[in-house]
C-alpha cells in the first residue's frame, strides 16, 4: 500500500516520505479500513515536528488519527457483516505506529464507527478529533442548556463544531470570538448569536456588554495560555472554562478564580473515558443522521501532498479542517 510516514522528527518536507509499505492484515478483534480520506490535526503536526516529545515513539510512524473509508476485511471475532461498511476512525495513531495517512489501516473494531451514507468521506475524516472534542466540551458536566457560552476560535476546526452544537443543545446565548469579519460570518452561520472580533474589540468588556453585565457561564477554550486571564474576568460567578488546547504553559490567576468560584476543566479527546466516548459517539451519530451539522473543509490534498497539508495546518491559515486523500474514492 502507499503511505506517508516519517522515521525521524523534524520539518514536514524534510522528514515526511511517501512510499509503498506492506498492506496490513487485521488481527483478532480488528477491522481493516480502505481509507478514502485522512484528517490532519494540530496534534499530528506537533508530534511529527517533535514539539510533544523529542523521542520517536516508534521506529516509523504513519501519522494521523482521523480517517474515513470502507471496511474491507475483518479479523477473528469480528462479524463479516462489517465488510463494506462506511466508517470513520478515532485514535488510529494514538499510541500506535500506523495511522490513517495511508491506503489502509487496521485498528480495533470499536475505533471504526459507522458513517451514515448522507455524510461525505471528507467530513468523516473530521469527526474523531474536531467533532468529538467539540461535543465533549459542550456535553460535559451537565451540558450547556440554558447557559451563556463563549466559543473561542469559533471559526476553527473544533470551534465551528462547538458553536453549532452549543446552539443545538440549548444554550441560552452563544457568543463567538474570532479574528476577522470573514470568520465572524462563518460563526454566525454556525449559530452564534453574537460575535466578538477579539483583535479589534476589548474581549472582556464586549462579553460583559453582550450579557448585560452578568458574564459567561461556560467558555470553550482553544488556547488557555493566551486567554486564561481574560476568561477569569469575563466568566460569571460559578462559571467554568473548558480548555482543550494551549499554546504554552498556563499561569493560574488564583484569587480571581476563587473569588468567583470559577472552575478550570481540561481534557484531551484521546483520553476520554469509555462512558464519555460512548455518549459523544452516540450523540454525534444522532446529529449526523439528522444532517444538522455543517462540515467545513478548508483544503483537500492528495496523499503525495501530505507535507503541504501539514504545513497548512502549522501555518494557522486553514479556516476549517484539512484532509488528505488516502486511496480510491
Amino acid at each position: 500500500m502507499k503511505a506517508a510516514y516519517y522515521d525521524r522528527l523534524g520539518a514536514a518536507r524534510e522528514v515526511l516520505q511517501i512510499s509503498d509499505l506492506p498492506t496490513p492484515m487485521p488481527g483478532p478483534g480488528e477491522v481493516r479500513v480502505r481509507l478514502h480520506w485522512s484528517g490532519v490535526n494540530p496534534s499530528d503536526v506537533k508530534s511529527r515536528a517533535g514539539l510533544r516529545s523529542s523521542i520517536m515513539p516508534f521506529s516509523r510512524v504513519i501519522p494521523h488519527s482521523d480517517g474515513a473509508g470502507v471496511v474491507d476485511a475483518v479479523g477473528d471475532g469480528v462479524s463479516t457483516q462489517r465488510v463494506g461498511e462506511r466508517v470513520w476512525t478515532w485514535n488510529a495513531a494514538w499510541g500506535r505506529a500506523e495511522g490513517t495517512a495511508a491506503e489502509f489501516v487496521c485498528l480495533p473494531s470499536i475505533q471504526a464507527v459507522r458513517l451514515p451514507d448522507t455524510v461525505s468521506g471528507e467530513a468523516g475524516a473530521c469527526l474523531g478529533i474536531p467533532a468529538l472534542t467539540a461535543l465533549h466540551a459542550v456535553l460535559m458536566d451537565g451540558g450547556v442548556a440554558g447557559k451563556t457560552v463563549l466559543v473561542a476560535g469559533a471559526a476553527g476546526a473544533v470551534g465551528h463544531y462547538a458553536t453549532q452544537m452549543a446552539a443545538q443543545f440549548g444554550a441560552a446565548q452563544v457568543i463567538a470570538s474570532v479574528s476577522t469579519p470573514e470568520k465572524a460570518e462563518i460563526a454566525r452561520a454556525a449559530g452564534a448569536d453574537d460575535v466578538i472580533l477579539y483583535r479589534d474589540e476589548p474581549l472582556v468588556e464586549r462579553a460583559r456588554a453582550l450579557t448585560a453585565g452578568r458574564g459567561i457561564d461556560r467558555v470553550i477554550e482553544v488556547d488557555i495560555a493566551a486567554n486564561g486571564a481574560s476568561n477569569a474576568e469575563l466568566l460569571a460567578k460559578n462559571g467554568e472554562c473548558v480548555a482543550y488546547g494551549s499554546s504554552g504553559a498556563v499561569n493560574v490567576p488564583f484569587f480571581p478564580l476563587i473569588a468567583k468560584n470559577l472552575q478550570l476543566k481540561f481534557f484531551i479527546v484521546y483520553n476520554l473515558t469509555e462512558a464519555d466516548r460512548a455518549r459523544a459517539t452516540a450523540t454525534l451519530l444522532h446529529l449526523l443522521e439528522r444532517n444538522t451539522l455543517e462540515h467545513r473543509i478548508a483544503a483537500r490534498f492528495s496523499l503525495n501532498e501530505t507535507a503541504a497539508a501539514h504545513e497548512l495546518v502549522e501555518s494557522g491559515r486553514a479556516v476549517g479542517n484539512v484532509v488528505v486523500g488516502g486511496g480510491a474514492q
